[in-house]
């Protein structure tokens, strides 16, 4: 583990397009990080996909890449870097809505306070999550979280913040169909019906922790969570699941594997669309895999 300070080199990213916000955040955290990375190149994007062309472009010249942004951001970086054979380390600045990974991270929400826990951090090493050609670093899920997605309204987004996606979910909830599924993992297949089916790296969706023991971004694992039934009993096997010792063979609305890479497929002709870190990308099938120790991050300790 390296300390964050004894980079020589590293990019800074964020988006020009809220000029005022971004100045003001600029003034608080530039000064902590110049102290600390002997060489920083300041970058302003103007698109997801200029971002993503800006760490490809650095990846092979600096030592870490700092991101001011939120969940959306922090996906396309990975994106750009994952394919790599030299990646950078990562670190988040919380600038987005829900900021989920920054907080597995442990980084403070307010921004000075994470540019000074970014300095002062560690460098750990994490995996990520392959489907197909792209790549996520909090979550794959279809069902509820895609519908989810779908129904936030961009205005009360902005007005509301995390706030909307509550309302959000609690639109979509009595909204939610079934839909068969099959998932083939580890040499297992199992089949049934589901309402939701997330693969988990992080532990942090829509701001709320999820109550299960076992996620952790560096174990060479990720967590599948099958939900059959958006119901009361759900959410208090869900509860459960923050047990070491809860047995999961006794669950009726919930399904609980981890692993290491699985197939995922919906039956019938009904199309599922996908949502990887809040991004709606693809459609299943899916071939899902883990990618143990995959990219460096920058943990608060």
């Amino acid at each position: 583990m390296s300390n964050v300070n004894r980079f020589e080199s590293g990019l800074f990213l964020y988006n020009g397009n809220k000029k005022e916000e971004a100045g003001q955040n600029l003034q608080q955290v530039l000064p902590v990080l110049a102290k600390a990375i002997s060489s920083l190149h300041v970058i302003q994007t103007t698109s997801l996909e200029e971002l993503h062309e800006t760490c490809k472009e650095y990846a092979s010249e600096v030592d870490v890449i700092i991101i001011l942004g939120g969940d959306g951001t922090i996906h396309e970086c990975i994106n750009a870097i994952a394919g790599l054979e030299k990646r950078p380390a990562v670190a988040v600045l919380p600038g987005g809505t829900c900021n989920d990974f920054s907080r597995m991270l442990g980084m403070p929400q307010n921004m000075r306070q994470a540019a000074e826990a970014i300095v002062n951090g560690q460098t750990r090493a994490v995996d990520i999550g392959q489907s197909d050609s792209r790549y996520f670093l909090n979550f794959w899920g279809i069902g509820l979280v895609t519908e989810t997605s779908i129904n936030i309204d961009k205005e009360q987004k902005r007005r509301l913040g995390v706030l909307s996606y509550f309302l959000s979910a609690l639109r979509t909830i009595n909204q939610a169909d079934s839909f068969g599924y099959r998932i083939k993992a580890d040499g297992e297949e199992i089949e049934g019906e589901a309402v939701l089916i997330v693969v988990l790296n992080g532990k942090y969706i829509g701001t709320q922790e999820i109550p299960v023991w076992t996620i952790t971004p560096q174990d060479g694992k990720l967590d599948v969570l099958i939900v059959k039934n958006s119901s009361l009993a759900m959410f208090r096997e869900l509860m459960m699941m923050n047990q070491e010792d809860v047995d999961t063979e006794a669950l009726t609305e919930l399904s609980h594997l981890q692993v290491s890479q699985a197939e995922i497929e919906v039956k019938g002709q009904e199309e599922r669309q996908i949502d990887m870190d809040g991004e709606i990308v693809d459609n299943v099938p899916a071939s899902i895999r883990v990618l143990p120790a995959h990219v460096n991050m920058i943990f608060n300790l």
